[in-house]
């Protein structure tokens, strides 16, 4: 803050000059050798509070104090927004499908279209978070979260497929470009392709006039997620670009996924609360970001068990775990990096052979966790 001295010219009220005299009302006369009266006692009191307000007022109208608690809503904005901390993945690796598409342009473009909310607009048709109509939906609409269904009102499902769509556009524009038939950024004449569609902007030539509006309505959202697009390289998980954890076994192939099915041991059909990777018995298991083990013994169910809290990521507690270890290789209270080794690929608990099953669980919940591993699928 700069130390700069606030000065207030003075007002007539505060002018103390002998020569002015108050104007006389009409019909008063004062005698030549008649005292001025001095002023009341009411006046005496009520002056200096009436100077010090005045005073005061005109203080504040030119800035006044420096705010104590300032309010840093704009600030906190352009660093993370207040988003549900389980789409940051899925809007990771839905942007990370082409290059022209940052996690940041695709959360902004959710907050114009919908701010959120999946609430369907009865009036045109958009349905969830990515204002998908039915034809559209048709078109770009896939169970990416592999829930057993594909709904606009799904959000996984809804931001992967306005990435795909974003991604089918930014291909086209950047191929009209090469060819010299339209100028300009590429990300604007994605999203005014996304607005108008492809045929205005090649008639066009650049962005149109019909989509500036939605244009600088999205850009002027950008700056509140632009911690999505940070975070790749800052956030010490040492996964791949889009992906929040780092892979615990190498290479990534599931064999089983996240979702309803049937036990394979107990025939009992319920949610399997992560992802199976298929290695070796005794490949090395590592620590997926960096935490602190609250969790490690033998089980019944999970047998050599392992769980590791990571702190908050967008205001929530993000845990991960590793399950049928034939090896525990760290302990309690231990503080672990990403990529360290924390122990080895078994069969223990109920298991019916050698395999890595990790689970992510988030404010208590457990969630899919191939988005948080993987950028790119398996």
């Amino acid at each position: 803050m700069n130390d700069e001295r606030l000065t207030v010219a003075p007002t007539a009220d505060d002018t103390d000059d002998p020569r002015q005299e108050p104007e006389r009302a009409e019909g008063s006369e004062r005698g030549p050798g008649r005292k001025r009266r001095g002023p009341g006692p009411v006046t005496l009191l009520l002056l200096p509070a009436l100077v010090t307000v005045t005073g005061v007022a005109a203080f504040l109208a030119l800035g006044g104090l420096p705010d104590p608690w300032p309010d840093d809503s704009d600030a906190k904005a352009s660093t993370a927004a207040d988003i549900d901390p389980s789409y940051v993945p899925w809007l990771r690796k839905a942007a990370s499908a082409c290059t022209v598409l940052e996690p940041s342009v695709l959360a902004a473009q959710i907050d114009q279209l919908s701010g959120w909310s999946d609430d369907s607009d009865d009036l045109s048709g958009q349905k969830g978070i990515a204002a998908f109509t039915d034809s559209e939906w048709r078109a770009w609409g896939k169970d990416d979260d592999g829930n057993g269904h594909a709904s606009p009102r799904d959000p996984a499902d809804a931001i992967m497929a306005l990435g795909r769509r974003d991604c089918s556009l930014a291909e086209k524009v950047t191929g009209l470009r090469t060819e010299g038939r339209v100028n300009g950024d590429l990300v604007e004449l994605t999203l005014a392709a996304y607005a108008v569609g492809p045929d205005a902007v090649t008639g066009a030539g650049r962005v149109p006039a019909a989509a500036k509006t939605y244009l600088a309505e999205v850009q002027a959202l950008v700056p509140r997620y632009e911690a999505l697009d940070r975070e790749d390289s800052a956030d010490g998980s040492g996964g791949p670009a889009g992906a929040l954890l780092t892979a615990p076994v190498s290479p990534l192939t599931i064999t089983s996924p996240f979702g309803s099915r049937q036990h394979p041991l107990t025939g009992v059909t319920k949610l399997h609360t992560g992802v199976d990777f298929a290695a070796p018995q005794g490949a090395q298991v590592v620590a997926a970001r960096r935490g602190r083990v609250v969790f490690a013994a033998l089980t019944s169910a999970y047998g050599n068990r392992i769980v590791i809290d990571h702190g908050t990521i967008q205001g929530k507690r993000v845990e991960t775990t590793y399950s049928h270890l034939s090896a525990l290789e760290t302990s309690v209270g231990q503080t672990v990096e990403a990529g360290a080794p924390i122990g080895r690929v078994g069969s223990t608990g109920l298991s019916t052979g050698p395999h890595l099953h990790f689970e992510v669980i988030l404010d208590g919940y457990y969630t899919d966790p191939r988005p948080w591993v993987v950028a790119n699928g398996v």
